[in-house]
């Protein structure tokens, strides 16, 4: 059976997009997902994203790492499903409802010559509760210095549905092969984490390496730079309120703080194919 497929990346992060709104999605997401995000064997991407109908949004994502796990969200990936819904005419408005794992997602998309250029979305608020995160750790975890990795770390835990450890520490001169393994799965952990470690550039830019559960380095993580931007506001070091440009190995991504996160950078399409499943 040839099922049709689109990849395409925000910032570099990319994924392999299966339309389900008229077809159920495969049996198994997961092994799917695992097979065809193979570089070598496979498609090749960070994971795999399913495009689902919603009784509450205008369409549900759901996204499945590299490794085959699950994710409640991906900021990168969400982009890209406003612009393939807009662009395919599935969703014929530049505003729409994306339901996810951690809730339902508001987007505006910006038009360039009648495709998505960029999208801005609406994260919802930056959750500093450590049983949110999770972190096995009393009170919340913002600036903190514990032993992690093999060493001593000062960390800032937060969920942006999904969990984030940011570490304020060179990203270019941190080994993150090695390190990022080790923060994933210690067992301050419960549910594994994302580890961003960040340079602040100027007064409202960062600079940010990530390590993301289940896939390793990608170049880029959506959720990632928002729970980056939101820790350097909660330490004082960017203003609240305010644009914030975090720069990731894949590009940049735009940042506001405020009573909620908002997100924008670009979607892109890669190019679409057919597999034989």
């Amino acid at each position: 059976m040839k099922v049709p497929f689109v990849k395409m990346h925000g910032a570099g992060n990319d994924y392999i997009y299966f339309d389900c709104l008229h077809s159920p999605p495969p049996a198994d997401m997961a092994a799917l997902a695992l097979r065809l995000s193979d570089r070598h064997k496979g498609i090749g991407g960070d994971g795999a994203v399913f495009i689902c109908p919603s009784e509450i949004a205008d369409a549900r994502m759901r996204m499945f790492n590299a490794d085959g796990s699950e994710g409640k969200m991906c900021g990168n990936a969400i982009r890209c499903v406003a612009k393939y819904l807009y662009d395919s005419g599935a969703v014929p408005r530049t505003e729409m409802r994306i339901e996810t794992g951690s809730g339902v997602k508001q987007l505006a998309c910006r038009i360039e010559g009648g495709k998505v250029r960029t999208v801005r979305v609406d994260m919802g608020p930056a959750c500093f509760d450590p049983n949110a995160v999770p972190v096995s750790l009393q009170g919340e975890v913002v600036g903190r210095k514990v032993h992690i990795a093999g060493g001593e770390h000062a960390i800032t835990c937060v969920s942006m549905g999904n969990p984030h450890c940011v570490v304020f520490e060179d990203p270019d001169g941190t080994d993150l092969a090695a390190v990022g393994p080790r923060f994933e799965c210690d067992p301050l952990f419960p549910e594994r984490v994302n580890t961003e470690f960040v340079k602040q550039t100027g007064a409202r830019s960062l600079r940010m390496r990530v390590w993301e559960r289940g896939s390793g380095e990608t170049l880029a993580c959506g959720t990632g730079a928002c729970a980056a931007a939101a820790a350097a506001v909660r330490l004082g070091l960017c203003p609240r309120g305010e644009d914030i440009s975090v720069q990731l190995s894949g590009g940049e991504l735009i940042i506001n703080v405020g009573d909620t996160v908002t997100m924008t950078g670009e979607a892109v399409l890669v190019f679409k194919g057919e597999i034989e499943l």
